[in-house]
C-alpha cells in the first residue's frame, strides 16, 4: 500500500502495521493515506469483521513525521482524513501498543474499541508544547475517558502516562507482556469476528454514543489546529525542536 504501512489479513481481520521502526513509526502523509484507504476497503467488505492496528519495532507510533508535516498542507490534510476515517469506522478496531505512542499515536486510540499495551508503553499528547492544539476529538474524549484532571495533565502540560496509569485511567483495556502483545491483540480481534455481527454492531454504536458530537469536535479542532500552525508560537516551537533547544515564547502584552 505504502512505504511504512504493511497490511496483513487473517480470517476476517485486517491488520494495519505501521512499519517505519527506524523513525519510531512516525507517520508521513503517504502513510496516513494508506491507512485511510485500508479502513475504507475494510468498511466495504463483508468478509472483514475487525481491524487491528500495530506498530513494528520498539514503538507503536511517534506521531507525525514533523519534517514531512512541515513541507506543505498535504501532511495535515492526510492526517485529518485518517482521523475522520477511524472516527467514522463502523467495525471494531483493536490496537496493540508498545513503546512510544505520541500525538496521534495516542489520540487514535480513543477511537479504538480494545487497546492492549505493553508494560513499556508511554502515551504522550504534546500538542501545546508544539504551539498547536489537540486533534482527533481528544479534547472531548480524553476527559470523558480518564477524567478532566488526568486529561489536563496530558494535554496542558504534555505529561506522559505510563502503561499502568493508562490501564487505571481507562485508556487501555489491559497491560500485556511485550512478547505476547500482538498475539493477545490478534486473539481478541478474532474473538470479535466470531460474535453475532448485528448485535456486536448495535452494541458498539450504543457504547460510542453520539458520533455527531465527536465529528463536530474533530472539525472544530482541525480549524484551530490549522490556525495554530501559522502562529509565531508554533514556528518557534517547531524551530526549537529541530534545533534541539528549549523554545522561548513571548506573552501577549
Amino acid at each position: 500500500m505504502s512505504e511504512g504501512i504493511v497490511l496483513v489479513e487473517d480470517e476476517g481481520v485486517v491488520e494495519i502495521h505501521i512499519d517505519r521502526p527506524d523513525k519510531k513509526n512516525a507517520l508521513t502523509a503517504a502513510m496516513y493515506r494508506a491507512m485511510t484507504s485500508a479502513l475504507a476497503d475494510a468498511a466495504g467488505r463483508g468478509d472483514v469483521g475487525a481491524v487491528l492496528i500495530a506498530g513494528r519495532g520498539d514503538d507503536f507510533c511517534a506521531g507525525n513525521d514533523l519534517k514531512d508535516f512541515m513541507e506543505g498542507p498535504q501532511g495535515g490534510e492526510a492526517a485529518f482524513d485518517f482521523i475522520r476515517a477511524i472516527a467514522s469506522f463502523d467495525k471494531p478496531v483493536v490496537a496493540a501498543v508498545q513503546g512510544l505512542a505520541v500525538g496521534v499515536g495516542t489520540t487514535m486510540l480513543f477511537h479504538c474499541d480494545l487497546v492492549y499495551a505493553a508494560p513499556d508503553a508511554r502515551f504522550i499528547m504534546p500538542f501545546v508544547n508544539l504551539g498547536i492544539v489537540p486533534e482527533a476529538a481528544s479534547s472531548l474524549l480524553a476527559p470523558a475517558t480518564m477524567g478532566y484532571a488526568k486529561a489536563a495533565a496530558m494535554l496542558l502540560l504534555g505529561e506522559p502516562m505510563d502503561a499502568q496509569a493508562a490501564d487505571g485511567s481507562g485508556l487501555v483495556s489491559a497491560v500485556v507482556a511485550n512478547d505476547v502483545l500482538l498475539d493477545h491483540a490478534r486473539e481478541k480481534a478474532a474473538a470479535l469476528t466470531a460474535k453475532p455481527p448485528l448485535a456486536l454492531a448495535a452494541t458498539r454504536r450504543l457504547l460510542k454514543g453520539n458520533r455527531d458530537d465527536v465529528l463536530a469536535r474533530i472539525e472544530e479542532e482541525a480549524g484551530l489546529f490549522t490556525e495554530a500552525m501559522q502562529s509565531a508560537e508554533s514556528r518557534e516551537a517547531f524551530t526549537a525542536f529541530f534545533e534541539k533547544r528549549a523554545p522561548v515564547f513571548s506573552r501577549p502584552s
